[in-house]
């Protein structure tokens, strides 16, 4: 197992605690991706492109990356990180020419919080580009008591409409059936309020312009393998994404994308982006 999955499978045993979520029925045979957890899309996002669904780096071998301490403790010894680092196979070359250095830095404090930076260098002798999102997958107690504030009045490309462009029309997303939206130039932080546990997932992002929410739902869920047929009820993806636009570098550019993930206390009242602590 790669080290990059062994972290996943660390994160998403905190499920009970935080939000990070691994489904029952996922799959630990690499190089198939891992369903659960936060998968590192790149360099694609999707399956518009060329490459396979959701590009190559969730199916490969991370290493730790020699230049940091493979793990360490800041000063107050309230945070834990480690430092991971992907370069391209011969096999990746193939598919997509680019050499890449990606840097990725997770961390997890004492009280559950999460942060994933990554940073990705052009070591090409020419530009390239590419999509990018954590494939945030988080566990809730039920989807139908579900809601997302943050993205209100937002204009989205619906996937399950060949990426028709619409606005969104309620004063928050809540879920009856399946959903697979891009949410484009979106704030850089999101709420979802799980009524039932009283809790709120509070979102940050840095780097990265959209956010994508997608939950597929009972029809769907019975055509996936690797996933329960009722496991669509506990969970939802809500990725810090770049989607729409792609990231474009030149030779010797390095581009950041930061993803923070926390819980706080919550009750059903609307409004939690304004609550002290949120912003």
């Amino acid at each position: 197992m790669s080290a990059f999955s062994s972290i996943l499978l660390s994160l998403a045993s905190l499920s009970n605690s935080m939000s990070v979520v691994l489904d029952v029925q996922a799959v630990f045979k690499p190089p198939k991706a891992m369903r659960g957890g936060i998968p590192i899309c790149f360099p694609q996002f999707g399956n518009s492109g060329t490459l396979e669904q959701h590009g190559f780096a969730r199916n490969r071998i991370w290493a730790l990356d020699e230049e940091h301490p493979p793990l360490y403790q800041n000063d107050n010894n309230s945070k834990s990180s480690v430092d991971l680092i992907l370069k391209p196979l011969e096999d990746d070359l193939k598919c997509w020419p680019h050499c890449f250095e990606y840097r990725l830095r997770v961390s997890l404090s004492k009280d559950g919080d999460l942060s994933l930076v990554s940073r990705v260098r052009n070591v090409n002798g020419k530009p390239f580009s590419f999509s990018f999102g954590y494939h945030t997958y988080l566990s809730v107690s039920d989807i139908s008591e579900v809601r997302i504030e943050g993205l209100e009045t937002l204009d989205y490309l619906d996937n399950l409409s060949q990426r028709e462009r619409f606005t969104e029309q309620g004063d928050a997303i809540t879920f009856e059936s399946e959903v697979d939206r891009v949410y484009v130039g979106s704030p850089n932080v999101i709420a979802v309020l799980d009524h039932e546990k009283k809790r709120t997932f509070v979102i940050r992002k840095e780097g990265l312009p959209d956010i994508v929410v997608w939950n597929p739902w009972e029809k769907k869920s019975k055509t996936m393998v690797d996933f329960g047929d009722e496991e669509y009820k506990q969970m939802l993806c809500v990725d810090a994404a770049a989607a729409e636009r792609p990231i474009t570098l030149k030779p010797g550019e390095e581009w950041t994308g930061k993803l923070e993930l926390s819980e706080v206390p919550s009750t059903n009242c609307s409004g939690h982006l304004d609550q002290p602590g949120i912003i």
